[in-house]
């Protein structure tokens, strides 16, 4: 089965993102907590963007010895100089350049021609391959650029020395289908020349098909995904690790391909994530979010309390969260009620549970959710009604 490379890009792409800045010492504790994840290489920022931000590059590259740390250049002399001295104490370090090559940031962005665009991609790299052994190149907005400049670039780039070379939907523009073609056909241009150049997939969420582009890459021979922990990353964010991660894990016999991700570390790491930038995931994210594990309709309930495969397809714990929630509303069923009392110590007979769930019915069309507390007050309250009723029936009783 072969590996599929996961490529973090949190630490760069993701802080990019409004609100999600990080000081070196977060970026490090996070860089730890990426490493522990099992991430296979860590772009830790873009050095030339400020010496606060070499500096970080710097610091991570010095601390992280499993996984491989990355730093981001532009196809610029100084930018690729930069990410080199960022990278001076990585253990194993990837030097990341990159350059437009749709006709769109060619003409209006960089103002040059394909001709100079292939003389910068093949200079740069050829450049950064003397000081870096590993060298990645990225032909930004590859989606939207035309196919046969785009093989002309992925030729070049591996002529000069590339061995991971990247298409990104820079704008989250295009389809799975379309996705999946492209690489199919980058990777026929040069797969008899060069067999072992990594092919890699980095998507946006613009249209909300980050994950399923990037899974359509995969399927069409990458084997490096780009992305970033809760999915954050410029405009509506990059494609989501944890999302890919457990996606092929679920679907492993469908991709043919595993990962090196720790399943069991991804619920802390999101957590921490959150805990840095002080944004918390929506309660409906896949996977990591609040509701993911979370049964609320009484159908689904009943269905996990028989078996939780029926309304589960990979168990909390197998991500890091410590259990499943059965949250009591107003679409419960009694067996959910039922399975709580008894998980708070108390066995009741049909009749109490009967009398229990017209009172959390009635408690969550007043409030949304019934808490234990409130399971725990009901019970209380039926008990304590039909003591008295058992009471004035015995007074009865003796009256008579």
């Amino acid at each position: 089965m072969e590996r599929v490379h996961i490529f973090d890009t949190t630490l760069r792409d993701g802080e990019q993102s409004p609100g999600f800045s990080m000081h070196r010492d977060e970026k490090l504790q996070l860089a730890h907590q990426l490493e522990r994840l099992g991430v296979d290489i860590i772009e830790a920022g873009f050095p030339i963007a400020s010496p606060g931000d070499l500096e970080s590059v710097r610091a991570v590259a010095g601390e992280i010895k499993v996984s491989r740390v990355a730093a981001l250049a532009r196809a610029k002399r100084e930018d690729v100089d930069a990410a080199l001295r960022a990278l001076e104490p990585a253990a194993k370090p990837r030097l990341h350049i990159f350059l437009a090559t749709s006709d769109l940031h060619l003409k209006h962005k960089l103002r040059i021609v394909r001709a100079e665009a292939l003389d910068q991609i093949t200079s740069m790299i050829e450049h950064g391959k003397k000081h870096c052994e590993e060298v990645e190149f990225s032909a930004e907005d590859a989606s939207r650029s035309d196919l046969g400049f785009l093989l002309d670039v992925v030729e070049a780039a591996a002529q000069s020395g590339a061995t991971i070379i990247n298409l990104p939907d820079t704008v989250g523009y295009a389809m799975p289908q379309e996705y999946h073609y492209m690489f199919r056909a980058a990777r026929n241009h040069i797969a008899q020349n060069y067999p072992n150049v990594i092919f890699s997939a980095h998507c946006h969420n613009d249209l909300g098909m980050a994950v399923a582009n990037s899974l359509a890459a995969i399927s069409a021979g990458a084997r490096q995904v780009e992305c970033t922990v809760n999915g954050i990353g410029e405009r509506a964010g990059n494609a989501s690790l944890e999302e890919i991660a457990v996606a092929l894990h679920v679907r492993q016999g469908l991709f043919e391909a595993s990962h090196n991700i720790t399943l069991e570390q991804i619920y802390a790491t999101s957590r921490l994530l959150s805990q840095i930038t002080g944004v918390t995931v929506s309660p409906n994210k896949a996977v990591v979010g609040a509701n993911a594990f979370a049964h609320e309709a009484g159908i689904h309930q009943d269905g996990i309390l028989k078996n939780p495969l029926t309304y589960e397809i990979i168990v909390p714990e197998k991500v890091g969260v410590s259990s499943r929630r059965m949250v009591l509303g107003k679409h419960s069923g009694r067996n959910a009620l039922r399975a709580r009392l008894d998980e708070l110590g108390y066995t009741i007979t049909d009749a109490e549970l009967a009398e229990c769930y017209a009172m959390a019915t009635e408690q969550a069309d007043a409030s949304k959710e019934v808490t234990d507390r409130d399971v725990i007050s009901i019970i209380h309250i039926v008990r304590r009604n039909k003591s008295s009723v058992l009471a004035g029936d015995a007074a009865a009783s003796a009256a008579d």
